[in-house]
């Protein structure tokens, strides 16, 4: 390859200005996200670290493995955390929610939005509109839910969002964000014990807007993973979010359909609460056709303790279509000793429906 190659370059001024307004776009924020130089789990124990301090009392809802490894990281900055966890098979209720804040009398709520993991989402918009009304310091996770459902970050009075590329929007996982209000900055500024000088330190990841000195693209960027994220978002501008969100809706539908004509059963209980980008499949106890090992194309075991429990079909990002989902439907027939055809025929009528609506 030559030398002269553009990803050998150093980012310029004007492609991190185009990052920056393309995430933007995506959180729909007039505020400029942080980018974080690694994989998004860098960003969330970011915003643990940073907003997490003794004295504070911070609701963390927990519907899935992540909401559980960010208690424990409020837990570590001092935090008292008050934990709601429902079973990983089910997604938080708006009631739930609000018994939590009237009993508890937090300062912030934090929660996954769409669980990966659990093939669940949870009511985003109805508990942000609970947390706002109690005046809440909003933290949510989104980085399974982003490309796959709305993210309204200051339509919805967000305060801390993070978001990452690999999975619905087809980027790369090298390079992520965390959106951060105006309230949110400070409420991390007004915290003694945020880290400063770390990698963990999001106020010195934001960008100086009082500063004499000219702006320029922070050395901690990845280049080639910033390019290879513009390209993403662009394609995603091209074929309109809504569009993308729609395609997923749609996987997860058809997918869904799929499953149950072959007689297997959602791992989520409430129709209500499966996710756009993962359709995870009941395994039956003592049942040992569906127990794999390793992924089958998008059909894929469960992670840590829900291993032997689900299969998840990870129809998201370029997989968010018809063909992955019959793939996926055929495996799983495979493994049950079924013929696919009716469950297809079944899959193929709702995407047929739909290019003719």
């Amino acid at each position: 390859m030559s030398q002269d190659n553009k990803g050998f370059r150093p980012l310029t001024l004007s492609e991190f200005d185009t990052l920056t307004h393309l995430l933007s776009k995506l959180l729909s924020t007039q505020q400029s996200p942080v980018i974080i130089p690694g994989e998004a789990i860098l960003g969330i124990e970011a915003i643990a670290a940073g907003i997490s301090a003794p004295g504070r009392k911070i609701l963390n809802i927990v519907t899935g493995p992540y909401g559980d490894i960010f208690g424990k990281w409020l837990e570590r900055g001092g935090a008292e955390v008050i934990e709601v966890k429902v079973p990983f098979d089910e997604v938080i209720t708006v009631e739930v929610v609000t018994a939590a804040i009237e009993r508890y009398n937090p300062c912030a709520l934090s929660f996954v939005q769409g669980e990966a993991v659990t093939g669940g989402t949870n009511p985003t918009k109805e508990i942000l509109d609970i947390a706002r009304r109690s005046n809440l310091i909003t933290v949510a996770d989104s980085v399974s839910a982003i490309g796959g459902e709305p993210v309204l970050m200051d339509e919805w009075g967000i305060d801390f969002v993070a978001i990452g590329a690999q999975k619905a929007l087809a980027g790369p996982n090298g390079i992520s964000a965390v959106g951060i209000s105006s309230r949110g900055w400070e409420f991390l500024a007004s915290n003694e014990h945020a880290p400063r000088n770390s990698i963990l330190s999001l106020l010195d990841l934001r960008c100086p807007h009082t500063s004499s000195a000219p702006l320029r693209v922070p050395a901690n960027i990845p280049v080639l993973e910033a390019r290879a994220l513009i390209e993403a978002l662009t394609l995603v501008e091209q074929e309109g979010l809504e569009v993308v969100n729609h395609r997923h809706q749609l996987a997860s539908t058809t997918a869904i359909a799929g499953i149950t004509a072959l007689g297997l059963e959602p791992w989520q209980r409430k129709e209500s609460g499966y996710s756009p980008l993962t359709t995870t499949v009941r395994i039956p106890q003592g049942d040992s056709n569906l127990r794999i090992n390793e992924p089958i194309g998008i059909v894929a075991p469960g992670d840590g303790e829900l291993y032997g429990k689900l299969l998840r079909i990870n129809h998201f990002g370029a997989n968010a279509n018809q063909q992955s989902i019959e793939q996926a439907i055929t495996t799983l027939a495979e493994l049950v000793h079924q013929d696919p055809a009716n469950a297809i025929a079944v899959q193929r009528s709702i995407w047929g429906n739909e290019d003719g609506r």
